[in-house]
C-alpha cells in the first residue's frame, strides 16, 4: 500500500498556502467597502484550519524519500483536491454558486482552462475577480510552487514532480532541482509583472490589468469582464497575443537563458514550430475572412491573430464575434486547439513536441513502406528518438483522440447537443476555455449545461492538466499493490 502520510502533509501545507492567498481579495473587498470580504475570511479559516489539521496529524511523515507512486498520487490529489477549497469563495459570497458550479469554476481556474459558468463578471466584487485571476496564476505553474516549497526536504525524490508534470530539464540547465524551481518562479513572476505594466500603459484599469495579466501569462483566460479582452480593442489585443505566446514557450528555456545560454530560445525546435504553425493558421483565416466579409483588413487581422493565438496557447480570451466567423475558421480553430502550446509551459492539449515527434514517426513509417530495406530512424531536433519514447507518445496521442470522442458521446447522452458537446470536451481536455454551440448562444458560458455535463467537463479538465496517463496510472489496481 502507498503511505499516504507524506501526501496528506504536502496537501495540508498547500491548503495553508491557498488560505493565505485568499487574504488578498479579502483586503481588496474590505478597502472597497464591500461585505464580500467576510466570505473570503471565512473561506480562508476553513481552508487553513483543514490544512493545519492535516499538517499536525502527519507531523511524523517522512518527506525525504517520496517515491514514484507517491509522486503520481500526490500530483493527482493536488489538482483534484485544491478546487474543493478554492471554490468556497464562489459558494459563500458573490456570485453564490452551488457546489457543482463552484467546483467547475475553481477547477477551470486552477487547470488554466478558462471556461466559466458566471454571467455578469463586470458586476462582481473586485476581490472575486481578483480571486479568479489568482487561481489562473497559481495553476499556471503550480509545479514550481510545489517544487520551491518542498524539494529542499524531498532531496532527489523531489524530481519526481517534474517527471509527472512533463517538465524536461533539457540537460539540467541548472545544478539543482531547487534552483530550477526558483528560476521557473522568477521567470513566471517577471513575465507577469511585465505584462501587467504593458496593460496598464495601454489604458486598462488596475484591476483589469492585474487579472488579465495573470491570466495571460498563465494561459488561463479568466477575465474580469464578460467581453474578455474585447473590452480593450486595439493595441491590447496585439500585446495580449504576444504575451500569450511568451507564456506558452517552455519556461525552462527562460531559465537556461538566465544562466547564460542565450540561444536556448532562438534555436528551440518547439518554439519555431509553434510560431510557424500559428502564422499559417492566422494567415489562412485572415485571407478567408477578407474574402467572405467587408470588414477592414487591420481589424480582421487583429481579431484573427488574437483569437487563434488564444486558442493554440490554450488561454481562452476572445474578442470580436469569433463564433460567427464561419465553418472554415472554426475548423482551423479546432485543429490548432488540438495541437496546443509547448511542452513545459502552462499550455494544454497535445503540445507541439508530441505533434512534431508523432509526425516524424509517421514520415518514418511512410519511408519504410516505400523502401522496406531503408533505415529511417525518427529524429527530433537532430537527435534520434528511442522506440520506447515513440511508443509512449503514440499511446498518449491515441488515448487523447479516443478520449475526445468517447467523452463527446458521453456529453451527448446527458442532454447536450453534439456540437456543444464536441467543443465542450475539446475545450476541457485541451484546457482551452472557448465554448461554441447552441447551448452557449445566450450567455457565452457553460451555465446552462446539465450538472452531469459540467462534471464530465471538470473531469476532462483535470485529465487534460495532468496529461491523461497520470490519472489512468493511479486508477489501475496494480498501482495500489506493493
Amino acid at each position: 500500500m502507498v503511505d499516504a502520510r507524506p501526501i496528506a502533509n504536502v496537501i495540508g501545507a498547500l491548503l495553508i498556502f491557498l488560505a493565505t492567498m485568499m487574504l488578498a481579495p479579502a483586503v481588496v473587498d474590505y478597502l472597497a467597502g464591500l461585505p464580500n470580504y467576510r466570505d473570503f475570511l471565512e473561506s480562508a479559516l476553513i481552508t487553513g484550519g483543514v490544512g493545519l489539521a492535516m499538517k499536525i496529524a502527519t507531523a511524523n511523515a517522512d518527506l525525504s524519500r517520496l517515491n514514484t507512486r507517491q509522486a503520481y498520487l500526490l500530483t493527482v490529489m493536488v489538482w483534484a483536491g485544491l478546487p474543493l477549497f478554492a471554490c468556497l469563495p464562489f459558494m459563500l459570497g458573490a456570485p453564490g454558486l452551488g457546489f457543482t458550479d463552484g467546483y467547475f469554476e475553481a477547477a477551470s481556474g486552477l487547470t488554466t482552462t478558462g471556461s466559466t459558468v458566471i454571467v455578469g463578471l463586470d458586476a462582481l466584487p473586485p476581490g472575486m475577480n481578483l480571486w479568479r485571476g489568482m487561481l489562473n496564476w497559481i495553476g499556471g505553474l503550480g509545479i514550481a510552487f510545489v517544487a520551491m516549497i518542498f524539494l529542499p526536504v524531498m532531496r532527489v525524490g523531489g524530481m519526481q514532480f517534474f517527471r509527472t508534470e512533463g517538465f524536461d530539464t533539457l540537460g539540467k540547465a541548472l545544478p539543482r532541482a531547487t534552483d530550477i524551481a526558483w528560476a521557473l518562479l522568477g521567470v513566471y513572476a517577471g513575465l507577469t509583472a511585465l505584462c501587467i505594466l504593458v496593460y496598464l500603459g495601454l489604458g486598462m484599469t488596475a484591476l483589469d490589468a492585474v487579472v488579465n495579466g495573470a491570466a495571460t501569462i498563465a494561459t488561463g483566460g479568466f477575465s474580469p469582464s464578460d467581453a474578455s479582452l474585447g473590452k480593450y480593442p486595439g493595441a491590447a489585443e496585439y500585446a495580449g497575443a504576444a504575451f500569450m505566446l511568451l507564456g506558452s514557450f517552455p519556461y525552462i528555456l527562460y531559465a537556461r537563458m538566465a544562466v547564460g545560454q542565450r540561444g536556448a530560445m532562438v534555436w528551440d525546435a518547439q518554439v519555431w514550430a509553434l510560431l510557424r504553425w500559428t502564422a499559417y493558421a492566422v494567415a489562412s483565416v485572415t485571407l478567408w475572412r477578407l474574402l467572405t466579409s467587408d470588414m477592414a483588413a487591420e481589424q480582421v487581422f487583429r481579431e484573427t491573430l488574437f483569437n487563434l493565438v488564444s486558442i493554440i496557447t490554450g488561454t481562452g480570451f476572445f474578442s470580436g464575434t469569433f463564433a460567427a466567423w464561419g465553418g472554415y475558421s472554426m475548423a482551423v480553430a479546432l485543429i490548432v486547439g488540438l495541437i496546443g502550446g509547448c511542452s513545459g509551459s502552462s499550455s494544454g492539449a497535445l503540445s507541439v513536441f508530441r505533434v512534431q515527434v508523432a509526425w516524424a514517426a509517421v514520415q518514418s513509417q511512410i519511408a519504410r513502406i516505400h523502401s522496406p530495406e531503408r533505415i529511417a530512424p525518427v529524429r527530433y531536433a537532430g537527435r534520434r528518438v528511442e522506440d520506447e519514447v515513440i511508443n509512449a507518445l503514440m499511446l498518449y496521442v491515441t488515448g487523447y483522440i479516443l478520449l475526445l470522442g468517447v467523452l463527446t458521446v458521453a456529453m451527448s447522452l446527458v442532454g447536450v447537443d453534439m456540437i456543444s458537446a464536441l467543443f465542450g470536451i475539446w475545450t476541457s481536455i485541451g484546457n482551452i476555455g472557448y465554448g461554441y454551440g447552441p447551448m452557449l448562444g445566450d450567455t457565452g458560458t457553460f451555465r446552462d449545461f446539465p450538472d452531469a455535463a459540467k462534471w464530465l467537463m471538470t473531469l476532462t479538465m483535470l485529465l487534460g492538466r495532468l496529461g491523461l496517463l497520470a490519472v489512468l496510472v493511479v486508477a489501475l489496481p496494480s498501482f495500489w499493490r506493493a
